[in-house]
């Protein structure tokens, strides 16, 4: 037998602590070099990654019982731990976009200057408006009568502050020689998508309102909605007819284009089921909310309509580059976007009494809980690989739309040559 003298035994002791102690210094040292190279990377958060909050927000709204034509127990609940969810997520970014405007002097002005990330400003307050119309959905039911005023204010304040970003941020892009026709994506629709949101915020809250107070909301809700459409439409389609599709990376924007049509449906058919009786304004209310809700509904079709094709066009543009496309926050335009979509198909076929279209809006509600799962599993390899939130990665980067294997090819001397 071997028997350690004290002495051995003190400096066993002693090796052996110090050793576990350098390894908790290792530790440490690798914990605060993750988190500083992480907040080191906050640099390059930009305004896209509201694109995560609007999205859940957007799904939250799908999967409301009112929302849907078939329901089960249980989904109530589900739609609020999304809904609470997104405010979470809405929270975080908002803190991280902060961090980084304070941390790196100067990243404010130049991310609502530069002419690419400045474009998705737009999605922190269109993330407001699912928040807001989530509202209407799941806090109203369960709230007293102050949170109806509530909302009442906080649309008057969205529906002020989105127009002001409308016609600001145009003003820009009308303006500023860094930005040309040819490098246009389908993000060029985000500065008016949050105004012409307030119609949709419009129509899940107007019904809620004493009438005084719900016909000023449906009447805004259906100016900012009709001006979004109209803005929208006229900029984007003349871009595919002069250069063709964007390049690969930028397609799953293309379904933005799917938005507004959509939403401008839904609004519209919500609105006129929101117009409140005892008004009298147009005459007897049984006969005014009977022609409403029937101009409301062929209307609602008629727009439905361009954004069925919007849809066919941008699954054919993505399905043909989709070994070509690599992740980037815009793939969150799989979800938002098509949220409007599949609402209204379920609006239609509620309206209609048509099981048929309902069920068609149950199975798409499905692959879009489908799709944000999928997107959100890229989206946190994306950070871990940092193929985002990383140098020349995000949307502080501008990329030249004229520049790629896809662009439409022009004849030399055209009159578009030369316009270029």
């Amino acid at each position: 037998m071997v028997f350690e003298t004290a002495e051995e035994q003190d400096i066993s002791s002693a090796s052996s602590y110090a050793e576990s102690q350098d390894n908790e210094d290792s530790r440490k040292d690798r914990g605060y070099s993750f988190v500083s190279d992480f907040l080191a990377r906050l640099e390059h958060f930009t305004w896209a990654n509201y694109t995560f909050p609007m999205s859940t927000g957007g799904l939250a709204l799908l999967l409301a019982e009112q929302t849907q034509g078939f329901t089960f127990p249980g989904l109530q609940t589900i739609g609020k731990i999304v809904y609470i969810f997104d405010l979470v997520i809405f929270t975080l970014v908002t803190a991280a976009i902060t961090y980084r405007f304070v941390k790196f002097p100067g990243t404010l002005k130049a991310s609502i200057t530069h002419p690419t990330e400045a474009l998705f400003l737009g999605t922190s307050t269109l993330s407001l408006a699912s928040i807001i119309a989530g509202i209407a959905r799941y806090g109203i039911p369960e709230c007293g009568p102050w949170l109806i005023t509530a909302y009442r204010v906080l649309f008057w304040i969205y529906f002020v502050i989105t127009f002001g970003i409308a016609f600001g941020q145009y003003s820009l892009l009308f303006t500023s020689p860094l930005l040309r026709i040819q490098d246009m994506t389908p993000a060029w629709d985000l500065p008016i998508f949050p105004f012409m949101l307030s119609g949709t915020v419009a129509s899940s809250g107007a019904a809620f309102q004493p009438p005084n107070e719900a016909v000023p909301m449906i009447i805004g809700g259906l100016t900012a909605q009709g001006l979004g459409m109209c803005v929208s439409i006229m900029i984007y389609v003349r871009r595919m007819i002069q250069w063709g599709f964007p390049s690969p990376n930028s397609r799953p924007g293309m379904f933005i284009a799917v938005g507004p049509p959509s939403f401008t449906s839904l609004a519209i058919i919500g609105l006129a089921d929101a117009f409140p009786e005892h008004y009298n304004y147009f005459g007897a209310d049984a006969i005014t909310i009977q022609i409403l809700r029937v101009l409301a509904t062929f209307m609602s079709i008629f727009i439905w309509s361009l954004s069925l094709w919007f849809f066919c066009i941008s699954v054919v543009a993505n399905l043909a580059v989709r070994k070509q496309i690599t992740f980037h926050l815009n793939w969150y335009a799989y979800v938002f976007p098509n949220v409007g979509f599949t609402i209204t198909i379920i609006s239609i076929g509620k309206t209609l009494q048509s099981r048929g279209a309902m069920a068609v809006g149950s199975a798409m509600t499905l692959m879009l809980v489908a799709m944000w799962i999928f997107v959100f599993i890229h989206h946190v390899k994306a950070i871990i690989n940092r193929e985002i939130m990383f140098e020349g990665k995000d949307e502080d980067v501008y990329v030249n739309e004229k520049r790629h294997s896809h662009v439409k090819p022009l004849k030399s001397g055209s009159d578009i040559e030369k316009e270029a």
